[in-house]
């Protein structure tokens, strides 16, 4: 999953964070729609392809040359299916004139679906963004284990006992966090996209061309049609749940969707024209993961590692290896913020309405340290953020297993994000009529995506607690 800067505070805020903003907050300075087909393309790129894509190869590797690829490409296919039916909840009542735009997807289900549904919908939103601070977390800390072994394998030679634990760089990138957090308006630096972006290409390519090197090197494909061999049938299907629910953490992008569209210019009708943009990212985004997962595959087969570029089937050039895995680390360590910073501001406006005689909460007080500009700190931003980002470090370290949680919560988020909210909203602008075919159609989609979603949380939780039992 990449990311976008989606923000956190005040009104410049909310100018800069459709994605928890509510009707309530729709009162917002016009805005001037400039995007197009390829803008548009750029965007979904950019948003799809993160760090999910270091644990496709193991995916593929649990799948299996048959399935691997058709579950990626189903992936695909439902993702394109489920940003097809959100297109159609940009403008109401008609889809493509409108007059009404809805510019988040919080506020495109408060407006469709009602208040319930959307702190329904916020909910599982807030749990998403906390979840993606701990994959980040996690994923840094083994990165930056990883420059250190790979340091030591070079110097000391492969078969050297170069072992590190990883719980040290969980409490330094919570430090690191921890100061960030604190920063005014860090979220709303636009460089921090870019370099994002930057990271984000750099170590997928990074991946892909040492896996094509090495199956090239080595002059043959490996792997096998069923995936790797699993001593008994019960923990093969746990292992092929649980890259389902890696697929499905790497792939869907619905929250960004109705973002996407609103920066879009019209004539042509935004609907139509984000409908081609989609279809074009997520082909373009299906065949690089195809190639990224199908090369990492190739090259190890059945040892193919848990995360493509800390696994260490590669040990040269060490220097490259190094170079990816900071690329990882400077990324996430700039995306920990833009996916916490939201969450932060809804916090502190909600709060802040409920108690504003509160001192504790609303107070800001001037603070000069020697060398560094003057800032402002405020006592209640200071204990939440430090508590949430101290929380989050903390699951991390009690649970360290990239694959496993990276499972876990895109099959938490896959239904009720991906599925559940698009299909009734749709259902809700058509105005569909109960047991039509295209009533029950809808239903179906939506229940099979569930079985999905219920299988690989299942696997992704069983494989969490034997990691953790054993």
């Amino acid at each position: 999953m990449g990311e976008v800067v989606i923000g956190g505070g005040g009104e410049e805020e909310e100018r800069r964070l459709p994605l928890l903003r509510s009707s309530h907050d729709s009162l917002l300075a016009p805005i001037k729609r400039t995007g197009n087909l390829w803008t548009a393309v750029a965007h979904i790129i950019t948003g799809v392809i993160g760090s999910g894509v270091l644990s496709l190869a193991w995916c593929m590797a649990q799948l299996g040359w048959v399935a691997g690829p058709l579950c990626m490409l189903l992936f695909a296919a439902v993702t394109l299916i489920s940003t097809f039916l959100l297109c159609d909840c940009y403008m109401s009542p008609d889809p493509e004139s409108g007059p009404d735009r809805h510019r988040s997807y919080l506020e495109a289900v408060q407006i469709k679906l009602g208040e319930k549904s959307s702190w329904f919908c916020g909910a599982f939103v807030y749990v998403s963004l906390f979840g993606i601070g701990i994959a980040y977390t996690i994923t840094s800390a083994i990165s930056m284990r990883a420059i250190q072994k790979s340091n030591c394998y070079h110097k000391e030679g492969h078969e050297a006992a170069c072992d590190y634990g990883d719980a040290v760089y969980m409490l330094l990138f919570g430090a690191i966090q921890i100061v960030m957090s604190q920063i005014p308006n860090f979220h709303h630096m636009d460089w921090l996209s870019v370099v994002a972006a930057t990271m984000s290409f750099t170590y997928s390519f990074i991946g892909l061309g040492l896996g094509l090197a090495k199956t090239i090197g080595d002059g043959y494909i490996k792997g096998s049609l069923g995936g790797v061999p699993a001593s008994t049938a019960i923990e093969k299907v746990w292992l092929v749940a649980q890259a389902l629910g890696d697929i499905a953490f790497a792939y869907p992008y619905s929250l960004i969707v109705l973002e996407i569209q609103d920066t879009l210019t019209s004539p042509p009708p935004v609907s139509l024209t984000m409908k081609k943009a989609s279809t074009m990212g997520i082909m373009i985004t299906s065949l690089f993961y195809l190639l990224c997962g199908g090369f990492g595959y190739a090259a190890f087969g059945d040892d193919t590692p848990g995360n493509l570029l800390t696994g260490f089937g590669f040990y040269e050039p060490y220097w490259l290896i190094d170079f990816a895995n900071a690329c990882i680390v400077v990324h996430l360590v700039g995306g920990f913020q833009v996916y916490s910073q939201p969450l932060f501001g809804v916090v502190d406006r909600w709060l802040s309405e409920r108690f504003p005689d509160s001192g504790f909460i609303n107070n800001q007080y001037l603070v000069q340290i020697p060398f560094l500009p003057t800032f402002k700190l405020n006592l209640f931003r200071l204990c939440f953020r430090t508590i949430y980002v101290t929380s989050g470090t903390a699951i991390a370290m009690v649970f360290p297993y990239f694959n496993q949680v990276l499972g876990l919560i895109g099959a938490l988020n896959f239904w009720p994000l991906a599925i559940y909210f698009p299909v009734q909203m749709y259902i809700t602008q058509r105005n569909i009529e109960s047991w039509s075919n295209q009533w029950i159609a809808l239903q179906v989609f939506s229940v099979f995506c569930l079985g999905i979603s219920i299988f690989g949380l299942t696997g992704s939780l069983e494989g969490l607690i034997t990691e953790k039992l054993s």
